[in-house]
């Protein structure tokens, strides 16, 4: 199987005064996976997403794309290999959908180049697939949170980039809007790595999981694998009971309150299936 993505010993920090955002990082995606990060808040999941995306440089260690050192390679040559989606979408200037979606072309494109008709079947299929082709005169700030989020990944898929980073996309997004959004993401077929901030989410969509606490790598594996109760409760410090789900044959996360812990007695007894 290819790699696509491959971390090795990333080490950031947003000051010298300031411990290491992330320390000695290395993992690796592999083509057409869906790979997720996890971890408590200020754990490192967003900051290695930016030094992949290229909005941060590494202190120390090296990413490589497709074998190629990534800090060699051209910006606009990233662009073509890579796409971005993002948590925060707020676009300053007054653009109607279309337009939003025909900025995925730019890294196909010199700077005065005009959309060819071949751009325009781009970011109409691009549209149609996410199911906003009949928005694509629309006011982009016009939309809802859950269409504004359909417009970015179409934006991506007009990129034409076989490689997306995600950065809990969802994270603000109504049930049924966050669920539309990773099954078109799984259904493009595309190599993903994405920070995802809710565990049931992460374990539905997810062939693999690393999850990141104080900066570091301390888990690895399936949801299968990693979704234990004792590393639920080792990394976020909760109780839980686990599952495999009947219909979806997913492993399925239930946190404990306090309340319920006490009352019945829970804590360090065996729970759920994977206990």
């Amino acid at each position: 199987m290819n790699v696509r993505i491959k971390i090795d010993g990333l080490t950031y920090s947003y000051s010298y005064d300031e411990n290491d955002a992330v320390h000695d990082v290395s993992f690796e995606v592999n083509e057409g996976e869906f790979v997720g990060l996890i971890g408590p808040n200020g754990s490192g999941k967003s900051t290695v997403l930016k030094n992949i995306y290229r909005a941060l440089t590494p202190d120390k260690g090296a990413i490589f794309l497709d074998g190629e050192n990534l800090l060699k390679m051209s910006h606009r040559k990233t662009a073509l290999k890579q796409a971005v989606v993002g948590q925060e979408n707020d676009v300053p200037f007054n653009f109607v959908v279309e337009e939003i979606v025909a900025m995925g072309r730019s890294p196909h494109k010199k700077l005065f180049d005009i959309d060819t008709a071949y751009d325009k079947q781009v970011i109409r299929h691009a549209l149609e697939h996410m199911g906003m082709a009949d928005m694509a005169k629309r006011n982009y700030q016009s939309l809802s949170g859950g269409e504004k989020q359909r417009v970015i990944i179409a934006r991506a898929i007009a990129q034409e980039s076989s490689i997306f980073l995600l950065d809990e996309p969802t994270n603000h997004l109504d049930i049924s809007y966050q669920m539309q959004i990773f099954d078109l993401i799984k259904r493009l077929k595309v190599t993903v790595l994405s920070a995802i901030h809710d565990l049931n989410m992460a374990s539905l969509y997810c062939d693999r999981i690393y999850v990141l606490k104080d900066g570091k790598i301390v888990l690895s594996g399936t949801p299968e694998e990693v979704f234990t109760p004792e590393n639920i409760f080792n990394v976020y410090g909760v109780r839980c009971s686990v599952e495999k789900h009947p219909i979806t044959g997913k492993i399925s996360i239930t946190f404990l309150p306090e309340e319920i812990i006490k009352t019945h007695s829970v804590v360090d007894k065996p729970l759920g299936g994977n206990a």
